[in-house]
């Protein structure tokens, strides 16, 4: 229930050396000037406005490509009525900045909040906010580390723009603005431990929106929360002459949730091959005994 098969895109290697597009791509746009095929959109963040820092990611093709999707999803977040969205990893303040704006005055009372490790982005953040006459709590932090408890169940919208360049898996974490892009072995790292997290934030009808890299695996990605009980599929898919982003949503589906639940259950009370291999010794033990007598 993917909605779109997704196949990743294979790319050669250059004299031997391990082949790192996304590395590439991320430091040239954070260094060069943006795509100009962006339009800009009187419902998402100005550029302008949008503030900036050395150590801060700035909006590059993937959040243009996030924000895009939501837009193209703007309809049906205004019918979904959110009360709580969330942005981790929030870096220039772009995305949340621009999701506030569009759902705008037609959904009035709804809490913003936002997570970054860097200091750096929170204070950036901010700023863009401010700047745009927009509100939401921003707040340092790994991921959502201390909120849990506080949000758990009550997230209605997540967006997500992920590190998930494949780098060393020593780059993770780091401080600065390779925090934003490193992702470890397969640029999975951050990916596999947010999504757990998202699962336990995510309300009863909350919807995730997440940046993927076709070397990232999104079909596996797919299948993954599908076995947690989500549907999902491809709003925008974007390719360059070096990456290929996905961006995908995510949400909770009454049947699968219910196959879930059954294929759990099944599971606990079937009896495991192993176990019964291991009981043939002493079957045949009391078979003979019961003949000795």
């Amino acid at each position: 229930m993917w909605g779109v098969d997704i196949e990743p895109k294979t790319e050669e290697a250059d004299a031997g050396k391990p082949f790192l597009p996304s590395i590439r791509t991320k430091e040239e746009n954070q260094q060069n000037s943006r795509p100009v095929s962006y339009k800009m959109s009187a419902r998402s963040a100005q550029i302008l406005l949008v503030s900036s820092h050395p150590e801060v990611y700035e909006p590059c093709d993937d959040s243009f490509a996030l924000v895009d999707a939501l837009l193209a999803d703007r309809n049906n977040l205004l019918e979904h009525r959110p009360t709580l969205c969330l942005e981790l990893g929030c870096g220039s303040g772009y995305v949340i900045t621009s999701l506030a704006i569009m759902l705008g005055q037609e959904s009035a009372g709804v809490s913003y909040f936002a997570t970054d490790i860097n200091p750096h982005a929170v204070r950036v953040t901010k700023e863009t906010l401010e700047a745009h006459g927009v509100h939401a709590e921003v707040l340092l932090m790994d991921i959502v580390s201390g909120l849990e408890r506080r949000l758990a169940g009550m997230v209605d919208v997540m967006v997500v723009n992920p590190p998930y360049v494949p780098t060393p898996e020593d780059e993770v974490g780091r401080d600065g603005i390779a925090s934003a892009w490193a992702g470890g072995e397969n640029g999975r790292s951050v990916i596999d431990r947010m999504l757990p997290i998202a699962d336990k934030l995510l309300s009863e009808r909350g919807w995730l929106y997440m940046v993927t890299l076709a070397a990232n695996n999104p079909s596996q990605i797919c299948r993954m929360m599908k076995e947690k009980g989500y549907a999902s599929r491809i709003i925008v898919q974007r390719s360059t002459e070096e990456e290929s982003l996905h961006v995908i949503k995510f949400w909770r589906d009454a049947e699968l949730q219910v196959e879930t639940k059954a294929q759990t259950t099944e599971n606990r009370t079937a009896v495991p091959m192993e176990y019964l291999l291991s009981q043939i010794p002493r079957l045949a033990f009391w078979r003979s005994g019961s003949r000795s007598s």
